[in-house]
């Protein structure tokens, strides 16, 4: 199912979540310099544990967000089925 161009700022502060994402990104780069300096897997794959949480919450938050405001919206306007197949569809992705 293709991506609507909709765009929802229901209970969304960007700000954060681009804190979030750059917070994360620096995340990515100091495992990218563990990797180069050759350090000890287990510590690397801790850091890759944490990365894997914060993109989760990230996404979760996005979930929230998406489904309290695009999916009601869609639901009250009785697109709800689309709506709902489309959620199901990514939360699919998600959980891969």
């Amino acid at each position: 199912m293709a991506a609507k161009s909709v765009h929802s700022q229901y209970n969304r502060d960007n700000e954060a979540l681009l804190v979030r994402l750059r917070r994360i990104e620096g995340q990515v780069r100091g495992i990218q310099r563990m990797v180069e300096e050759d350090r000890y897997c287990v510590d690397i794959l801790v850091q890759i544990a944490a990365v894997k949480a914060a993109v989760d919450k990230v996404a979760s938050g996005l979930l929230e967000g998406h489904v309290r405001g695009c999916v009601a919206k869609a639901i009250t306007e009785g697109h709800g089925d689309i709506a709902v197949s489309e959620l199901m569809e990514v939360v699919g992705k998600l959980r891969q």
